[in-house]
C-alpha cells in the first residue's frame, strides 16, 4: 500500500495540530513556517489539513494558470451568511456571470470620475480636526472612506446611511470569527447572545440595502454611481440582477471598497510618521504636484512618490494577509500532489516579507518601486489584491482613492504617533490595528501658504 507523503511542517498536538499557535499569532506562525520549511509547507487546524504555499511561480499556478481547480475557501464559505453571493464568495458560472455584468461598474472612466468626490470629502473630514489635538486616525479613515464608498457607491442621497451600514458590517465582522473555528457550524443554530446580534445586524443591513436598491429602480436613472451600473447591466440572455443579487453585490462592494483601503491608509500615516525623510519626501511632492489645490483624477499619474509610500506600506502590511483555496482535484506542487478536498493557504504577509525578494523585509522604503525595482522581481512576490480571475475587480479604485487621499490629506496635516501608544496589527478579516492609531495632529505650513507669509514680511 503507497504512504502520502506531504510537505513537511510545525510538530503540533493531538487533535487540533497547530490550531491554537495559528490563532494566537497567525502573523508570526505562517512567516515562521516558510522560513522553517520553504516554499512549501503542511499546517494542521484542528480536523484541516492546509499546505501553505510561498512561492511567486506556483502561487500565480494556484491563482491564475490553474485557477479552475480550486474554489474559495471555508472562511469565505462561512462569509456567505453575510456576503451572499456576491462576487467575492460565488464560485463557476455564477461567479462569471457576475464578474461580467459588473465589469462595467469599474471602467476606467467611471473610476476616474469617483476623484473629485474622493478629494473633496477627504477635504471635509480634515476641515474638522484642530491643530495639536489627538485622535484615532484609523477611526478617521475608517469614517472617511465608508463615507467615500457610500457616495460613489450608492450615491449622494444614501451619505446619511452610510455609517450605519458600516455600524451593522462591524458587528457582522466580530461575530464572524467566531465561525472561522472547526465545528463553528454546530453553534450556528443555537440562542446565544452573538447569533442574535449578528442575526440582528444582518436583518438591519438587509433593509438598509433593499430601501437603496428600491429607490434606484424606481429613479431609473444612471445617477454616476456604481450601483446604477449594476442596474444596468445584463447578462448574455438579456437578463438583469435580482433585488437578492444587487443586495449581494453592493454589500460585497461596501465591504470591500472601505475597509481594505482604510486599513491601508492607517498603516501608511503610521510609517509615515515612523520615517521623516520618507515623510518630507512626500510632502514635497505633494506641494509641488498641487500647489495648494484639491488633487484631479490628472494628478494622479504625476503623484509618483505617494503611489510609491503606498505601496510599500501595502508590502509591510497587506490588508488582505491571507489567501485561502480548497482544492477540488489532486492537485501537484513541486514534487509533491496535494490531495483533493484540502486546503492551501497563499499569503501575501509571508511573500512580502521574503527576504529573497525584499532585501531587509521589515524595513519601510518606498524606493522598493521603481519601475526597475519592480521588473526585477516575480509577479506574484507582491500580490496585495490577489490575482488572477478572482483578482479584486476594484484594484483600481483602490490605488487611486489611497493616493488621492493621501495628498489631500497630506497637503494640509502631518500626524505624530501619541506617546505611549501601542501599535500592533490585528489579523482580522483585514489586516487592522489592534488598538487603533492614537496620534497627535499637527498643521502643515505649505509651500504655497509659506510663500504668502513671505511676501507679507
Amino acid at each position: 500500500m503507497s504512504v502520502t507523503t506531504y510537505p513537511p511542517g510545525p510538530s503540533g498536538a493531538p487533535l487540533v495540530g497547530n490550531l491554537l499557535e495559528f490563532r494566537r499569532d497567525p502573523l508570526g506562525m505562517m512567516l515562521k513556517t516558510a522560513r522553517d520549511f520553504g516554499d512549501i509547507a503542511t499546517l494542521k487546524l484542528g480536523p484541516n489539513l492546509i499546505f501553505l504555499i510561498s512561492n511567486p511561480e506556483w502561487i500565480k499556478d494556484l491563482l491564475v494558470t490553474n485557477h479552475q481547480s480550486v474554489k474559495k475557501s471555508r472562511g469565505l464559505e462561512r462569509a456567505k451568511i453575510f456576503l451572499g453571493e456576491g462576487l467575492a464568495t460565488s464560485e463557476g458560472e455564477l461567479h462569471r456571470r457576475q464578474r461580467r455584468m459588473a465589469q462595467p461598474a469599474f471602467n476606467h472612466q467611471r473610476v476616474a470620475g469617483y476623484a473629485e468626490t474622493m478629494a473633496n470629502r477627504a477635504s471635509e473630514t480634515s476641515d474638522h480636526w484642530s491643530e495639536g489635538e489627538t485622535r484615532d486616525i484609523a477611526e478617521e479613515m475608517m469614517r472617511l472612506t465608508m463615507v467615500i464608498s457610500g457616495k460613489t457607491f450608492f450615491g449622494s442621497e444614501v451619505d446619511s446611511v452610510s455609517e450605519e451600514v458600516g455600524k451593522q458590517m462591524a458587528v457582522i465582522e466580530e461575530s464572524y470569527f467566531r465561525r472561522l473555528m472547526p465545528y463553528s457550524e454546530l453553534l450556528d443554530g443555537l440562542p446565544l447572545p452573538s447569533n442574535r446580534r449578528l442575526n440582528r445586524a444582518i436583518k438591519r443591513l438587509d433593509e438598509i440595502m433593499h430601501t437603496i436598491i428600491e429607490e434606484h429602480r424606481k429613479n431609473g436613472e444612471d445617477q454616476g454611481d456604481l450601483l446604477s451600473t449594476l442596474l444596468m447591466a445584463h447578462d448574455e440572455e438579456g437578463s438583469g440582477m435580482s433585488d437578492k443579487q444587487l443586495r449581494d453585490e453592493t454589500v460585497s462592494l461596501f465591504f470591500g471598497g472601505h475597509e481594505t483601503t482604510s486599513a491601508a491608509l492607517s498603516w501608511t500615516w503610521y510609517l509615515l510618521s515612523q520615517n521623516p525623510e520618507a515623510e518630507s519626501k512626500f510632502h514635497k511632492e505633494v506641494d509641488s504636484v498641487l500647489e495648494g489645490r484639491l488633487p484631479q483624477f490628472e494628478d494622479f499619474p504625476k503623484l509618483t512618490y505617494t503611489s510609491m509610500v503606498f505601496a510599500e506600506s501595502m508590502r509591510l502590511y497587506p490588508p488582505a494577509w491571507v489567501l485561502g483555496r480548497k482544492l477540488l482535484v489532486d492537485y501537484e506542487v513541486g514534487s509533491y500532489t496535494l490531495p483533493k478536498g484540502c486546503g492551501t493557504f497563499v499569503s501575501p504577509w509571508v511573500m512580502h516579507h521574503d527576504s529573497r525578494y525584499f532585501p531587509e523585509p521589515f524595513e519601510f522604503d518606498p524606493m522598493r518601486w521603481t519601475p526597475e525595482a519592480k521588473a526585477s522581481r516575480p509577479k506574484f512576490s507582491y500580490f496585495p489584491f490577489g490575482g488572477g480571475p478572482r483578482g479584486c475587480m476594484g484594484e483600481e479604485f483602490a490605488w487611486m482613492e489611497g493616493v488621492i487621499l493621501l495628498a489631500t490629506i497630506g497637503q494640509r496635516w502631518r500626524f505624530k504617533l501619541s506617546p505611549g501608544h501601542q501599535v500592533e496589527p490585528a489579523p482580522m478579516l483585514t489586516l487592522r490595528m489592534k488598538h487603533g492609531l492614537r496620534m497627535i495632529l499637527e498643521k502643515r505650513r505649505t509651500q504655497e501658504a509659506t510663500q504668502v507669509a513671505s511676501r507679507s514680511a
